[in-house]
């Protein structure tokens, strides 16, 4: 009984990393995306993006995980069941960028979800005001 114990317990830790992982895989994936409209929009910034793991400590401390993305807060989420949106958003900072979220499921695609006077924001950013 104590080895079904502990295989149950390997089996969990092992889906955590397992899960880590594609969260990680996730983040570099965005990176590259962000490269690219970098060379594409001709943002000299994105296209030095990196993950806030990598680049930054205080940043990725601050529930953002891609750095050097302005005007975006960029947090990413390769989850099967919905994050609460709202939650996420209110721990990452409260600066002058746009907090977003990106959301990817198997299967399913990947949406975005950001605040909605931050998508106002974004609105005068590309119209002008």
């Amino acid at each position: 009984m104590v080895q079904l114990i502990g295989a149950t317990i390997a089996s969990m830790a092992s889906r955590g990393k397992g899960a880590r992982q594609k969260g990680h895989d996730y983040e570099r994936r965005l990176v590259i995306d962000f490269k690219t409209l970098g060379e594409l929009l001709n943002q000299e910034e994105w296209k030095d993006c990196g993950t806030s793991r990598y680049l930054s400590k205080e940043t990725d401390d601050k529930k953002v995980d891609l750095c050097k993305t302005n005007p975006f807060n960029i947090q990413a989420k390769a989850t099967e069941r919905s994050p609460s949106y709202h939650s996420l958003l209110k721990e990452m900072p409260n600066d002058d960028n746009l907090n977003v979220i990106f959301h990817k499921r198997n299967n399913q695609g990947e949406v975005v979800a950001m605040d909605k006077g931050d998508f106002y924001k974004l609105l005068q950013l590309v119209f002008g005001s």
